[in-house]
């Protein structure tokens, strides 16, 4: 659980020093579309490995 508070802290404290509004919502755009294709790869990668590779 402290790691989750963790991340959480690292993620408010990142952003509220920027000073760029614009840049700012970018990067969170973009941490997220990270975050969401790392958890695409993760699903991929188990889904394989449960089910097998074919040859």
């Amino acid at each position: 659980m402290t790691t989750f508070l963790h991340l959480k802290e690292l993620y408010s404290s990142s952003f509220s020093d920027l000073k760029n509004n614009y840049a700012a919502t970018i990067l969170k755009v973009m941490m997220w579309f990270t975050l969401a294709c790392f958890l695409i790869a993760v699903y991929a990668f188990f889904y394989r490995l449960i089910t097998g590779f074919p040859i």
